[in-house]
């Protein structure tokens, strides 16, 4: 096994992982504070990629094809929360299950509409578009590894806005016991909707940095809310910490897995049954780490006694 795709692997890995954890730090906060389930979470991953390709080919500039886009995305984000998600909020989960369901339908439905089933696709700015040197040996996409940046930058910017402004400081009190917050005079309400809104926003920007490298789909958003739900049970739900740390973990045993299992199988059990059993073992891994973690960790990798 050459030590240069292990290291290529590892970065991809990364890379999704930052993914992941852009589109899960919004579903925790949302959860932690208001204990919504969200499954149209996703939808605003896919929003974003579509805007910001529509954007991007409308203004025929990428930088201001990702402003329009995010801030269409967020405006979008923020109608779903007033017409549909306000009101689901003091339901039961499973309603809030069912409401969510029935949102991915429909808007799913309305891309469909608006910008056709086919796949479409976009490219980072030539720019970007290159490799950037890692080794004498190893390049590595430039626009792979700017999305890395931004993942691990945002989560620093998380970090400072949740544990460092008060603003954060309301949504750790918000997470740990609503009602006493609504009694100090905060509009818990108003809360809600800007933790909604920044979390439709971060996982509007993973699809615009997603969208590049994948084809962009109406049904794109279903397979990365999945991950981004057992990012956040793995990594303790509430926790952004956690999503941080789970979502690397996640994506590099997720990465490794799909390039690697079938060639570990090999040495194992025969080239013909480890062809047939590679792919089906690595799409398991991290569901099976998620059961080995929380047999050992029940509340997950950080226990989250708020938003942090």
């Amino acid at each position: 096994m050459n030590s240069s795709l292990v290291l290529l692997q590892l970065l991809n890995g990364l890379q999704l992982g930052m993914v992941l954890f852009l589109v899960a730090a919004g579903l925790t906060l949302v959860f932690g504070v208001m204990d919504f389930i969200n499954l149209a979470h996703g939808v605003q991953y896919t929003l974003g990629a579509y805007l910001t390709a529509a954007s991007t080919a409308y203004f025929a500039n990428f930088g201001i094809g990702l402003i329009v886009g995010l801030a269409s995305a967020a405006v979008l984000g923020y109608l779903l929360e007033l017409l549909v998600f306000r009101v689901l909020t003091s339901r039961s989960h499973l309603e809030q299950v069912l409401g969510t369901f029935g949102v991915i339908l429909i808007v799913t439905d309305a891309m469909k509409l608006i910008f056709g089933p086919a796949p479409i696709s976009f490219s980072a700015p030539e720019a970007l578009s290159g490799m950037v040197m890692l080794t004498p040996t190893l390049a590595y996409p430039l626009w792979r590894m700017l999305i890395i940046l931004a993942g691990v930058g945002v989560a620093l910017l998380l970090w400072l806005l949740v544990a460092r402004t008060r603003i954060g400081m309301l949504v750790r009190a918000g997470s740990t016991d609503r009602e006493i917050v609504d009694l100090m005079g905060v509009n818990i309400d108003r809360l809600f909707v800007l933790v909604f809104v920044f979390g439709a926003l971060l996982a509007a920007f993973a699809g615009a940095m997603a969208g590049p490298l994948i084809s962009v789909e109406p049904t794109m958003g279903d397979n990365i809310v999945i991950l981004a739900f057992v990012v956040i049970v793995v990594g303790g739900i509430g926790s952004v910490r956690g999503a941080f740390f789970a979502a690397i973990l996640i994506g590099v045993v997720d990465v490794l897995g799909r390039a690697f299992a079938t060639t570990l199988l090999k040495s194992v059990i025969g080239a013909s049954a480890a062809t047939a059993a590679g792919p089906a073992l690595a799409s398991m891994l991290i569901y099976i780490l998620m059961v080995l973690i929380l047999m050992a960790r029940p509340a997950g990798l950080f226990s989250a006694s708020g938003a942090t």
